[in-house]
């Protein structure tokens, strides 16, 4: 009962906080997701050091967070030439290595820019997901949020009442055919609630976008399975009592949300093409 209580305490003040500041203005979103990308590096990088590998935390966490800091400002209206400075920050990574005298360097430097695309990649991304329309709108965020959850939890309930036949049993065990079938059917009724809200995409977006959150934020909860199991750990941290670490609550939408920013801006260009 402690254990549930801390984990539902845990998920409500997560999620008021989450919800609240993009909810709030895209300075709230900003500084929100900037200290939960700093929190995600730092923590993968504590994670990347067990075994014989030394990724560079300090100067990765400055270049993951500089990365987001200037996406979100072109995002705002600052010129885009702003990005221009993460080129040498991010090459400095591999100048560092020279000074370090690691056993293994290039490994160092692959952790460490792997940090780097892994979590501060996507997370930037969301930069421009969340302006897509013009100008800053949560809704969108919203809307991943809302899906992801519910495509967790169904899969979870389906999953506990018919879960037989194995997704991927090598790397979660827990997870099957079932729970993922029942996660699709919450997520798309939905996708088909939230349509009538949101209405700034369609439903046929809508429903694209939730294809891709259920396939590919499936894949990304097994490929952090993966990295965890590579370590030999049960979650990827201890920052959220209950719930494991930003990766552990993140890893899904870490992964799918590349996918639908390019789905997005494809459709918006080939939209321009053909109209």
């Amino acid at each position: 009962m402690n254990n549930f209580l801390k984990r539902t305490l845990t998920a409500g003040a997560f999620v008021a906080v989450l919800l609240y500041c993009a909810y709030y203005s895209q300075l709230s979103f900003s500084i929100l997701f900037f200290i939960i990308t700093v929190l995600g590096l730092w923590e993968f990088y504590k994670l990347s050091e067990k075994g014989e590998n030394k990724p560079q935390k300090i100067i990765g966490t400055i270049t993951g967070a500089s990365i987001f800091a200037t996406t979100s400002l072109v995002c705002m209206g600052y010129d885009y030439h702003l990005l221009i400075i993460n080129i040498p920050i991010l090459f400095l990574i591999f100048i560092s290595e020279l000074y370090l005298k690691a056993a293994h360097p290039f490994r160092n430097i692959a952790y460490t820019i792997l940090g780097i695309v892994y979590v501060a990649v996507p997370f930037s991304l969301l930069n421009y997901l969340v302006t897509y329309t013009g100008k800053y709108n949560h809704e969108l965020l919203f809307g991943f949020f809302f899906i992801l959850w519910s495509n967790d939890s169904g899969a979870y309930l389906a999953g506990s009442a018919f879960g037989k036949r194995k997704l991927f049993a090598r790397i979660s065990p827990g997870k099957s055919w079932e729970g993922s079938i029942g996660g699709a059917i919450a997520s798309y009724i939905v996708v088909f609630i939230i349509s009538k809200w949101y209405t700034g995409f369609s439903i046929i977006d809508w429903m694209a976008i939730a294809a891709i959150l259920i396939v590919i934020g499936t894949l990304g909860d097994l490929v952090e399975s993966l990295y965890k199991r590579s370590k030999n750990v049960k979650d990827s941290g201890t920052l959220l009592p209950g719930h494991g670490g930003i990766l552990d609550r993140f890893d899904s939408l870490l992964m799918s949300t590349p996918f639908v920013f390019t789905y997005l801006y494809l459709e918006q260009y080939f939209h321009q093409l053909y109209p």
